[in-house]
């Protein structure tokens, strides 16, 4: 088989390394990621099918929820199964093209639940802050909008990526040092003036999670500081239960990220292995972990998920 395509200067297909310096642990790792992912599907799909199932919870904070939960499906979903499969059975092979797809749909996925997460702050802000118009405020129309809006931005701003590395001819080779196909990892293996990819990623990445950082931030100093204003402080304590499953998803998802794209930076200074195992945390992680915290931190959810399983039981 020619490894190039015969009409462009791209290869047919690249090859996906695994984790550098660990391969010999491949499927020991997978046992955890397996399980990980396991817990991902269950976890979401439980969540959708209880906020779609109960009318009492298509209110605003459930249905941004429920957002969240389809987004770490796909966002999991893109990956996971390739690297099981490269982990299992040694299946390094991966079509140029679905390359390109999945890390398009890899980088824009994150950037809709960074815009979901700033959805959710808002939220609680109007909840806390501002609670006699949040009904108001927040209508289906709106969240319907905001939603749209998230899948927007993000499918703009990723667009230009599978074109702009479709133009590089890769004569450094077409072995991918990741479990799966991330930009700056495929960016790597291109010849001639990468420059502007490099700064459109970098430029992605700190505008747009700067961007969201700084109004989740914003929205919790307003949030800190109505909630200091309270009398008593069985009100300031029950308005601060509120946020915390969102401040668990906000720390779930920004903390890896942001070590991640540390790790990547320092990469000459660190084992290889160090940067790839924080990069699928940061895809695993928020996944798994974003419906048990909404589980055990929020009472509607958690009722209704041991009413689940009574009636299974019964």
């Amino acid at each position: 088989m020619s490894v190039m395509n015969s009409t462009s200067l791209y290869p047919s297909s690249f090859l996906l390394l695994g984790i550098p310096g660990l391969e010999h642990l491949h499927i020991w790792i997978s046992i955890p990621f397996c399980s990980a992912y396991t817990l991902a599907l269950l976890g979401n799909c439980t969540l959708l099918f209880i906020i779609r199932a109960d009318a009492t919870l298509h209110e605003p904070m459930y249905l941004f929820l429920a957002m969240l939960s389809a987004i770490d499906l796909v966002l999991s979903s893109s990956t996971l199964p390739k690297m099981l499969a490269l982990f299992w059975f040694g299946d390094h092979e991966i079509n140029f093209h679905a390359c390109l797809t999945q890390m398009f749909f890899l980088h824009s996925i994150s950037i809709m639940e960074s815009a979901i997460l700033v959805a959710m702050a808002f939220d609680r802000y109007m909840a806390i802050c501002d609670p006699l118009h949040y009904a108001t405020v927040l209508t289906h129309e709106l969240i319907a909008r905001i939603g749209m809006a998230a899948v927007v931005r993000a499918v703009a701003l990723m667009t230009p990526l599978p074109f702009l590395l479709r133009r590089f001819p890769y004569c450094r080779g077409r072995v991918i040092k990741h479990c799966y196909c991330e930009h700056m990892a495929v960016v790597k293996l291109a010849c001639g003036n990468t420059r502007f990819n490099n700064i459109y990623g970098i430029a992605i990445t700190l505008v747009i999670g700067g961007m969201d950082l700084f109004f989740v931030a914003l929205s919790y100093a307003l949030i800190l500081r109505a909630v200091l204003r309270l009398a008593s402080r069985e009100a300031r304590f029950k308005a601060f239960g509120t946020c915390a499953s969102h401040v668990g998803a906000i720390l779930a998802f920004y903390t890896p990220a942001v070590l991640s794209s540390f790790l990547h930076r320092m990469a000459r200074h660190a084992a290889p292995h160090v940067h790839i195992l924080v990069a699928n945390f940061y895809l695993l992680f928020p996944p798994m972990i974003n419906p048990i915290i909404y589980g055990i931190k929020t009472k509607q959810i958690r009722d209704r998920v041991l009413g689940l399983f009574h009636r299974k039981n019964v």
